[in-house]
């Protein structure tokens, strides 16, 4: 195992052992290539630098207090890689060879897997870009689909704890009937400079309203929201919202403790009546919102300087299936390595 201290991580990239690579070329996908290069030869014309045939995803593979190695819903993953490829006109990873890939890499890199003591998990990236030229707007005739892995520590220093947001009025993610549903690198770009006045200010990130109307709660950057009162887990409905995998499960978890759940439009104003409210994904798992500043309106939306009950609950739940010291009900892991 790689000789560092794991619990001192944050969350980016540092380098590994290997990725594995596999192209799609004359209509079919090839063979998987593991390789030890962290660089891709590109040509200069191809669709992913100039027409957005980019597409990716985020998942990790967890050290278990038991010794195994698991992946969580990783097909999940795969089935939302290939509604991005449909809408960018690339071709589906089929499903068995995202899986396939998805645990080999896993495996070549377990000297780079964290420990279960320090909180840190090993984070997998796959990519499909296209790779052939272009000059003009068509899709590319050959794919590159790659995943590469970085040990990483909480997306937010501090972990699980209540960080601070600011609604942002003046740039939108993504527009009601766009990308905002895929997983696409425009729809990040679209919220760097967002992101970047919401830091300046001294916020863990910003929160955006829907674009069309500035009326309905969107997004807390990246992440999905979520908000609770009256045992009820709600979340937004909206055309322009990535359907977040881990929002998916805790939804489910959320029932399988008692809970009610929402999936339907928030307004604005009814998040004064949440008795707590989070962010959640991949990255940040759950990270509880302490207050919400609307710095156009001078509200601050208060919901506790510390992680609540329900958010509590439903993040020891989510982690302890994903470590398995939790029972499985749903069958979301898989194992890797035993």
């Amino acid at each position: 195992m790689e000789d560092l201290d794991w619990s001192k991580l944050g969350f980016g990239y540092r380098p590994t052992s290997y990725n594995v690579r596999c192209y799609y070329r004359d209509g079919k996908w090839g063979e998987i290539e593991v390789c030890s290069d962290e660089y891709i030869k590109l040509h200069m014309a191809a669709t992913a630098l100039h027409y957005g045939q980019e597409a990716f995803e985020g998942l990790k593979a967890y050290r278990c207090p038991d010794g195994k190695v698991r992946l969580f819903r990783v097909e999940e993953n795969a089935a939302r890689l290939q509604r991005t490829a449909d809408a960018t006109l690339m071709p589906q990873v089929p499903t068995e060879l995202f899986v396939e890939m998805a645990r080999k890499v896993v495996r070549l890199n377990q000297q780079h897997i964290p420990t279960y003591e320090s909180g840190a998990t090993l984070y997998l990236r796959p990519l499909l870009i296209g790779v052939s030229p272009q000059v003009g707007v068509h899709p590319a005739k050959a794919y590159l689909f790659l995943i590469f892995v970085t040990p990483v520590g909480p997306y937010f220093k501090g972990g699980f704890s209540a960080n601070p947001y600011v609604i942002i009025r003046d740039y939108d993610r993504a527009a009601p009937l766009g990308m905002g549903t895929f997983k696409v690198g425009g729809n990040y770009a679209a919220s760097m400079r967002a992101n970047a006045i919401a830091h300046s200010k001294g916020y863990a990130s910003e929160f955006y309203l829907d674009s069309k109307e500035k009326k309905y709660v969107d997004e807390c950057g990246a992440a999905n929201f979520f908000g609770i009162k009256n045992n009820t887990y709600i979340t937004p409905k909206s055309t322009s919202i990535l359907p977040s995998i881990t929002n998916k499960s805790l939804m489910q978890i959320a029932e399988d403790l008692g809970m009610k759940v929402e999936h339907r439009p928030v307004p604005e104003e009814e998040l004064e009546s949440f008795e707590e409210a989070g962010a959640c994904g991949t990255a940040a798992v759950i990270s509880p919102i302490s207050h919400l500043d609307d710095l156009d309106t001078g509200k601050v939306y208060t919901f506790g300087d510390k992680p609540g009950p329900w958010s509590t609950k439903l993040y020891e739940t989510l982690r302890g299936i994903q470590y398995g010291t939790v029972e499985d009900h749903h069958g979301w892991t898989s194992v890797v390595i035993e």
